[in-house]
């Protein structure tokens, strides 16, 4: 019964005008959320706040999504970083490859998890011989504003840990 009732809604809103909302069977709006200027802010402990900007585009054809990151204020300024994203349809995934004017390099794939949207690394060791992933989550996603929390995990994604929380506000 509920198929039928949405099979009938999602057949007559057109001549309504009505548009479905994209959702992960549409992979191209995957980063639209993302895209434009924003400022973003963090704790750095003892009340002090850290903050910068970051500027999302799409580029190449609209095909490639490319940030640039740079802190303003606070214990990092003069940090930038930056990536490109880009679905691959052979795979039918999101990939992310991040660097920094630290020397960093990051390769990430693209999931979804109810409404977060996420970068994972692969797994890999850590020093103490532990598996050891990171993960990028964006979350509490509005056209305004949304969370981006930078987590790792030395259980194989059992367990996440917050390494850094970035709270994002758009520009203008």
């Amino acid at each position: 019964m509920k198929k039928t009732v949405l099979s009938i809604v999602l057949l007559l809103a057109p001549l309504f005008g009505i548009k479905a909302q994209e959702g992960p069977s549409d992979p191209s709006g995957y980063l639209d959320f993302w895209i434009g200027e924003w400022e973003v802010s963090w704790s750095e402990g003892d009340g002090k706040k850290g903050w910068g900007v970051n500027h999302i585009q799409k580029v190449l054809d609209g095909k490639v999504v490319q940030e640039n990151f740079e802190i303003l204020e606070g214990k990092s300024k003069g940090y930038k970083g930056t990536s490109i994203s880009t679905y691959h349809t052979a795979t039918k995934k999101w990939f992310q490859c991040y660097a920094d004017n630290n020397g960093a390099f990051y390769h990430f794939t693209g999931d979804l998890d109810g409404d977060k949207k996420i970068f994972k690394t692969e797994v890999s060791k850590n020093q103490e011989g532990k598996d050891f992933v990171q993960r990028m989550v964006f979350y509490e996603i509005t056209a305004a504003s949304m969370t981006w929390d930078w987590e790792y995990s030395n259980d194989n994604g059992k367990t996440w840990h917050l390494n850094w929380r970035i709270k994002y506000k758009r520009k203008g």
